[in-house]
């Protein structure tokens, strides 16, 4: 009996760009590295552990303007395989606008989605 496979699910920009891909639980940039993953209850970190945002219908990847309280970081699950995305994606669905208090992690903040290897909140060697 053949495995399941896990689905490619594209996660969109407000401008309707696939600038990232969903394979439960974990989330890949266009090139198949690992930049994040997604809790169950639809919040999404980095790679290191640190809050980015929580993913909305459409789907997007939204993070609030100001957090008030700080959110604890987490720890990463293990890093997974590379994977590789679709060479096409469908078209974005119809998205509502975002809301002043809102903004599109991939578009306005993709430096928090970086690789394992990459990103400005890595600890330091020394």
């Amino acid at each position: 009996m053949a495995t399941p496979t896990k689905s490619i699910i594209p996660i969109y920009t407000t401008k309707g760009d696939a600038e990232a891909f969903l394979v439960y639980p974990y989330i890949y940039n266009r090139i198949g590295e690992w930049i994040g993953w997604i809790t169950s209850q639809k919040e999404i970190y980095s790679v290191l552990g640190h809050y980015v945002g929580y993913l909305s219908k459409g789907p997007r990847i939204l993070r609030k303007r100001a957090i008030e309280k700080a959110i604890t970081r987490k720890r990463p699950p293990a890093k997974p395989p590379k994977v590789y995305p679709p060479a096409t994606v469908p078209l974005a669905p119809m998205m509502p606008e975002l809301n002043h208090s809102d903004i599109d992690v991939l578009l306005d903040e993709a430096e928090r989605l970086h690789t394992a290897d990459s990103g400005e909140f890595r600890d330091d060697l020394d």
